[in-house]
Parts: structure tokens; sequence; C-alpha cells
């Protein structure tokens, strides 16, 4: 049977078993509780925090990589295919006598709504500047579906192709992945130079656009910086990012001030350390909120937007 390479290694360790199981076998996922999930084909097996463990069994690991292997029993070299495209992930789980075949549906972007004042007023009224607004407009990385007026955040691959897209609802609290979308491409505003070696990391497009908006009311420059929206904690959209963008040396890890944050910040450091595909000496800083300013830089831009803002004449006088 052929190896594998040290290339294609790496990129079957971007996939954390979460990511991988919705993309490819949604029906195999129960939410049971906060941000945590088990499978169905085994109820013990339990997901969260980017790590998975099979309670009954004793064993656990990171990445779908371990699931396949310890779990599936499949070999190393075949999953590393499967999660590298070779041979189609879709194509591992076969459906039961009887069942119907499950297809994946094929990403595409909600339609656009050429009218985005919800949109535009929704991340105003959470604190991103209006000229960063613009930009992401600008750089077709960003509008409003002419569905529910959600805000589109569009994730694209070097050529530009749109590979990736989330929603976020201008009015209450949805928010969701579009189907089909690759996670190994994220939302990112791109720095003014494109050879920039600064690169900050968030969690979600509203915090790194808080991070960007926060750098701009501090009058510091910043374009200088790349932005990008690892939707989650998994390392799968930055070690994709360093790999398209070998100018980047530094990078800050602008994640949230919780559990789920700190544990993302060590699993980051390690994914970067450990990927063979990265030569270069790359710089990985932990850049959470400071406690006092919230849970995350969105809390804290408002907080800091707050402060700033004149007080009303009924403020003044009381």
């Amino acid at each position: 049977m052929p190896g594998v390479t040290k290339e294609q290694i790496g990129r079957a360790k971007e996939w954390d078993l979460l990511s991988y199981l919705q993309a490819y076998e949604p029906q195999e996922l129960r939410r049971c509780g906060g941000s945590e999930y088990r499978t169905v084909t085994h109820d013990s097996l339990k997901i969260s925090n980017g790590k998975w463990h099979w309670h009954s069994r004793g064993i656990g690991g990171r990445t779908a990589l371990d699931y396949l292997i310890k779990v599936r029993g499949m070999g190393f070299v075949p999953a590393v295919e499967l999660l590298c495209g070779e041979r189609g992930a879709a194509a591992w789980e076969r459906p039961e006598p009887g069942q119907k075949e499950r297809q994946q549906k094929p990403f595409s972007l909600p339609e656009e709504n050429r009218c985005g004042k919800a949109m535009v007023s929704y991340l105003q009224k959470r604190g991103i500047d209006a000229d960063i607004i613009s930009q992401c407009i600008g750089e077709k990385i960003l509008y409003e579906s002419r569905r529910y007026q959600n805000c589109v955040f569009v994730g694209r691959d070097p050529e530009g192709k749109a590979r990736y897209a989330c929603l976020r609802g201008t009015h209450g609290d949805f928010k969701m992945d579009v189907d089909g979308s690759d996670k190994r491409y994220g939302f990112c505003l791109p720095a003014s130079d494109q050879e920039s070696p600064f690169l900050a990391v968030a969690e979600s497009p509203i915090d790194a656009l808080s991070v960007a908006t926060l750098l701009k009311l501090q009058g510091e420059d910043f374009g200088r910086n790349h932005y990008l929206s690892l939707g989650g904690t998994a390392p799968r959209a930055l070690l994709r990012f360093l790999r398209d963008h070998e100018a980047v040396t530094h990078i800050s890890l602008c994640l949230d001030n919780d559990r789920a944050g700190i544990l993302g910040i060590e699993k980051i450091r390690e994914a970067v350390r450990e990927d063979a595909t990265l030569s270069r000496r790359i710089q990985v800083i932990a850049d959470n909120p400071p406690a006092a300013g919230g849970k995350d830089y969105n809390e804290l831009l408002c907080q800091r937007a707050a402060a700033l803002r004149p007080a009303s004449r009924y403020e003044e006088r009381a």
C-alpha cells in the first residue's frame, strides 16, 4: 500500500472530530448539553472543547484521524487519504440496508440583499467601525442575506473562490455555518500589505473585526495585521492560512477569555509546533482579552465604546 506524505498527514490532522462529523456524518451527532456532543453509535463517546473521549473504552484523542483509527479501526494510510479527500470522506460511511443514502449538500452562498442596512446597523451596534465594515464589503467577504437579513461572513481560498460562510442573525442569537462549508478557509480581513508578517486570530468574525476596531480606536495602524476567524477554537483554518501565507511569522491568539479559549490556545500552539509543513520560525502569543474586559473582544470593544460615548444631557444633569 502506498504511503502518505508529511503534508498529507498535516492536512489530515487539521480535522477535529466535531467538524468532521458535522461535515460528513451529521446524523451521527447528538447534542447533550451546552457545547458537548455524543455520537449515536457509541453514546458514551463524548466530544467537548476540541477533544473526544470514549468513556466506556477509556480511549480518546483530539483529531478525526485519532477517531478513525482508534474507533473505526481504519489503517493509518487510508484514514489520512480519506481526510485529505483523496478517497472522499463521504464514501466511508455506507448506509445500512433499507436506509436512504444521505447526500452532502454542495456549498452555495446565500442570495445577497442589495440593501444591507440591517447588517450594517447590527454590526455598528456591536461597536464595529463603519470604515472596517465598508472594507469587508469591498473585499466581498461580508454581505447581508436576502432571506432573514443575516450577516454573511465569507471565507475565500487564495484564488478568491468562496469556500466557507457563516451566518449571524441581525435579530436574536441565531448563528450557523452554511451547509457544505470548508472550515479550513475561515473569514479573513487581509492586511493592507499582503506580505505582512502579522496575524491576529479570533474565534468568530465579529471578534476578529472587534480586534481591528480596538486597534483603530487606540490610534494604531490596524491595517498592518491580517485578521482571521477560526469559527471556533480548532486550528485547521490557521494551519491552512499559514501554508498559503508564507510571510506570516507573528501570531496573536485573540481567543475568548474562558476555558474553551484557554484550552484552544494550547491546542493551537501544539498544532503549529508539530506541523511538519511549517519549516519557518513562527512566534505565537496568547492575547486573550483582560478579565475585566469581558469574555471576548467584542465585549471589551463595547465597554471601551461606551466609555468614549459622549454623555447625554440627562446623564450630565445627574
